[in-house]
């Protein structure tokens, strides 16, 4: 069960972004209205306005939080052709403002001839670094050399993407094997150019960042990009927002001790979603990667999971207004989860299991010559059951038993769950 909480927001116009910070404590959002607003989670839940400021004179797309070890930090970015970087200090004790919080201005970046549509911040591992992207093409990356002076930033990579910049996102990954990397996506409509989304390295040789990859699939408007979690992995998944949902796996191929060049990758797509039937124009992953989050112009926020086979699939939809979602859009690859209630309907039983608020999808069987096939039971001796179990019974009941059959001995009820198992049966006189 998912539960909605409207906040009255009280933005004058359209609000583009919306950005936690590192603890999931205090909120920003920005706007149409040339503002940003800083909001802080109470004990209770309830989100309060904090700080409200005008940080710019053009529509506001983005704003992100820097890593709290840099203290309370947010960068901005705008129509009005510039980026801006904004810090929280609280009044000294001789101030009037003594012990209020207030936010100022540290410094304007004032390069990009144009738009500037996305702002973010590096891995805090690589110090306090910020890059931008424009509709000028143009991604750029910026240091603070003293994190204690937030004035001061210097412009120390101009990368040239030949297409209008719309988002970006850097490889969280602090692993050695993998340099600095950025995902860059466009927006640009010039069909001339296939591969809207550009993969960046960083070449410890030439100290530049060099092309790695072009993903030449995708071909439409790309709105958001995401790179997940890494926890050491040794690929890279990367989320593409665009017409639809999209799941990359970036493999690095071994590199010759002799090569110099940016890594090389095969490019695996593992999912496709066009649940969202319309634009789709945020990605988020959870902390552990193990969740994707995406929403669209049909007004809902999907989610969606892996199992052990690596097999996407739809794990809840919540609309805006908290209502439930009894479909799924007609498209055959969601689940038909039951959001924001606690009503569970017969096919969700049948389908999978339900335990709390969580819905439980049922696994796909095996791909045909997986290295997984052999683990299963033929389905003919696969028993499904619409029953739910309690966690405190010390025996599950088995499937005749449910329907109404005396109930089984322990030992068959172990030969029913374990047909793929052989029983190691001791001679009597043992």
């Amino acid at each position: 069960m998912f539960v909605a909480r409207s906040i009255a927001a009280d933005h004058k116009d359209l609000i583009h972004d919306v950005s936690y910070d590192f603890h999931g404590r205090r909120m920003a959002t920005c706007s149409s209205d040339q503002s940003v607003k800083v909001w802080d989670k109470s004990e209770s839940g309830d989100w309060h306005c904090t700080a409200s400021w005008k940080t710019h004179s053009g529509s506001v797309w983005r704003v992100t939080w820097a890593h709290p070890e840099f203290g309370q930090v947010l960068a901005s970015c705008s129509f009005d052709r510039t980026a801006a970087v904004w810090e929280e200090i609280v009044g000294e004790s001789n101030d009037k403002q003594r012990g209020q919080s207030h936010w100022i201005k540290r410094t304007t970046l004032v390069d990009s001839r144009t738009s500037v549509t996305d702002v973010k911040f590096a891995p805090k591992h690589m110090g306090l670094m910020l890059t931008t992207c424009s509709a000028d093409g143009v991604v750029r990356v910026y240091e603070a050399p003293d994190v204690m002076n937030l004035s001061q930033w210097s412009l120390q990579h101009e990368i040239s993407c030949k297409l209008s910049c719309s988002c970006i996102s850097w490889n969280p990954s602090s692993s050695r094997a993998h340099p600095p990397m950025i995902a860059v996506g466009s927006d640009d409509s010039n069909v001339m150019y296939g591969g809207k989304v550009q993969i960046y390295e960083y070449n410890d040789n030439t100290r530049k960042y060099a092309k790695a990859e072009t993903l030449m699939t995708v071909t439409d408007a790309v709105h958001d990009i995401a790179f997940s979690p890494n926890l050491g992995r040794s690929f890279h998944v990367l989320a593409i927002a665009t017409k639809d949902v999209r799941i990359f796996k970036l493999v690095p191929l071994r590199k010759e001790s002799s090569s110099t060049g940016p890594t090389k990758f095969e490019v695996q797509i593992v999912a496709q979603f066009d649940n969202h039937n319309s634009q789709v124009w945020r990605v988020s992953w959870n902390i552990t990667s193990t969740l994707l989050a995406s929403s669209g112009d049909d007004g809902c926020v999907r989610l969606w999971k892996a199992n052990y086979m690596d097999n996407w699939k739809c794990t809840g939809i919540l609309k805006g207004d908290g209502s439930p979602v009894n479909g799924s859009s007609g498209q055959p690859g969601a689940m038909n989860t039951m959001v924001g209630s606690t009503v569970q309907t017969s096919q969700n039983a049948l389908n999978g299991s339900a335990a709390g608020r969580y819905f439980f999808p049922p696994l796909d069987a095996p791909r045909a010559g997986s290295r997984y096939g052999h683990l299963l039971p033929p389905p003919s001796l696969i028993e499904h059951s619409d029953a739910q179990f309690s966690p405190h019974s010390q025996l599950p009941q088995s499937p005749m038993a449910i329907h109404g059959q005396p109930p089984q001995s322990p030992l068959s009820l172990h030969r029913l769950y374990s047909h793929s198992r052989a029983l190691n049966t001791l001679p009597e006189h043992d």
